[in-house]
C-alpha cells in the first residue's frame, strides 16, 4: 500500500518541475481568453469608430465607381488607381488592424507572460499515431473542449438571437433612411451589436481560464517518488553528501595537523582543550590559531607538538577562552593580545635558554584573561573540577 501511495500524483509540483516544463513549452493556456481579448478589441475599435469606417468607406466606393474620360479610354490608368484605393482602404482600417494584431500578440501574456521556447517548435512524431490520435478524442480534455463548444453556440447565438430582436426597429428604420445617413447608422449599429455578443463570452472566459489553470498543475504533480529523486538531484544525495562532508572534515583536520609543527606554543587546558598558536614578526598583525580541538584531537595536537619540539604551556583560562573565541586560521581577539603576549614573551625566553643556557624561565601564571571569554567562568564547580 505505502508502494502504491508513492506512485500516486498527490504532491504539488515544484517550481524546477514548473521551470522545466515552460521551457518546453508547456503552460496554462486559454484560447478563449484570446479569443475574447482580440474580439473585445476589434469590436471596441468598429463601435468607437464604426461610423468613420462607413464614412470613409462610403468615400472610397464612391471614388472606386467614379470613372474619368482618361480612364475610360486609357486601360494603363486603372492599376494606379487601384493601388491608391487599396492604400486608403489599408489606411482606412489600420487602427482595426493594428488592435487586433496587438491584442492577439499579448494576450497570451496575461496568464503566462513572455515565453518563447525551440524545443515547442520541434516536431513531435508521435503526435501522428493514429491509436493516440484516436485515445485523445475521447479523453476527458475532448470531452470538456466540446461542452465549451456546445455552451459557446448556444451563449453566443442566444446572445446574437437577443440582439437582433432587440434591434429589429432600428435595422427596419435603415431602409427607409437615405444611404448616406443609413450607412453610418448601420456601422454604429454593427460595433455595438458585435460588443453586446462579444461581452457574453466573458461567461465562458471567467469559467475556462480557472480551468485551465487547474488542469495544467493537474499533469504537472508529481508522486512522492518524484519528490524524492528531484531532492536527490538538486541538493544531492544525502548519502553523498556526508560522505563528501566527511572527506572535507577529514582533509581540514590533516591540514591542521601538519601545520602544529609551524606553530610557535600550543597552549593546553591540559587535557580538555589545545590551541596552537604561530606569530610572525613580519606580515601578520596577531598570532593566529593554526589548530585547535578538544579531547582525543586535542590529545593528539600535544602528541605532535612534543614529537616536533613545540613548547606546550598549561594555561586553563586562556586556553578555554582561546578554543571559544578565536576560529581557526583567524588572528586571536583582541581582548586575548596581553595574555598571549606573556606567552610568547615565555616561549622566547625558553628558547634562548635552551640555546644559550642559563636560568630556566618560569611558566606564566595567572595570566590576564577577561572573566566573560572564560566560557567556565561563571560555573565555580565546573572550574573546580577542570585539571589546572
Amino acid at each position: 500500500m505505502a508502494e502504491d501511495s508513492d506512485l500516486e500524483k498527490t504532491e504539488q509540483p515544484s517550481q524546477r518541475r514548473l521551470d522545466q516544463a515552460r521551457e518546453k513549452g508547456q503552460v496554462a493556456r486559454s484560447r478563449e481568453l484570446s479569443t475574447f481579448i482580440v474580439l473585445l478589441a476589434g469590436g471596441g475599435v468598429l463601435w468607437f469608430m464604426g461610423a468613420s469606417f462607413t464614412r470613409q468607406m462610403v468615400g472610397m466606393l464612391r471614388n472606386g465607381l467614379t470613372l474619368s474620360r482618361d480612364m475610360a479610354f486609357n486601360t494603363g490608368l486603372m492599376m494606379p488607381r487601384l493601388y491608391d484605393l487599396s492604400l486608403d482602404m489599408l489606411i482606412t482600417f489600420f487602427p482595426l488592424l493594428l488592435a487586433v494584431l496587438a491584442a492577439a500578440v499579448f494576450s497570451p501574456m496575461l496568464l503566462n507572460g513572455w515565453l518563447f521556447s525551440v524545443e515547442a517548435l520541434q516536431p513531435q512524431f508521435s503526435k501522428l499515431n493514429p491509436i493516440s490520435g484516436i485515445s485523445r478524442m475521447f479523453s476527458g480534455s475532448a470531452l470538456v473542449e466540446l461542452s465549451k463548444a456546445i455552451g459557446k453556440s448556444i451563449l453566443v447565438g442566444g446572445t446574437a438571437a437577443w440582439v437582433i430582436w432587440h434591434n429589429k426597429d432600428a435595422v427596419m428604420a435603415l431602409s427607409t433612411q437615405a444611404v448616406v445617413a443609413s450607412i453610418p447608422q448601420m456601422g454604429h449599429l454593427v460595433g455595438a451589436s458585435f460588443m453586446a455578443i462579444v461581452g457574453a463570452m466573458l461567461l465562458i472566459v471567467l469559467i475556462d481560464v480557472p480551468f485551465q489553470l487547474w488542469d495544467h498543475n493537474k499533469k504537472l504533480m508529481m508522486t512522492k517518488e518524484e519528490v524524492r529523486q528531484e531532492a536527490k538531484e538538486t541538493e544531492g544525495d544525502p548519502m553523498v553528501k556526508g560522505r563528501i562532508r566527511q572527506l572535507q572534515r577529514e582533509a581540514a583536520r590533516r591540514r591542521m595537523m601538519a601545520a602544529i609543527p609551524t606553530a610557535d606554543v600550543v597552549v593546553t587546558n591540559p587535557t580538555h582543550y589545545a590551541v596552537a598558536l604561530k606569530y610572525g614578526e613580519t606580515g601578520m598583525r596577531a598570532p593566529v590559531v593554526v589548530a585547535k580541538g578538544s579531547h582525543l584531537t586535542a590529545l593528539r595536537i600535544r602528541e605532535i607538538a612534543e614529537e616536533n619540539h613545540v613548547p606546550v604551556l598549561e594555561a586553563p583560562p586562556l586556553a578555554r577562552a582561546l578554543h571559544k573565541h578565536a576560529e581557526l586560521g583567524e588572528s586571536i581577539p583582541e581582548a586575548l593580545y596581553t595574555a598571549v603576549a606573556e606567552v610568547l614573551a615565555y616561549v622566547y625566553q625558553l628558547r634562548r635558554y635552551e640555546k644559550q643556557g642559563g636560568t630556566r624561565p618560569q611558566e606564566p601564571d595567572k595570566l590576564p584573561v577577561p572573566v566573560e571569554l572564560d566560557p567556565a567562568a561563571g560555573d565555580s564547580d565546573l572550574v573546580a573540577a577542570l585539571p589546572h
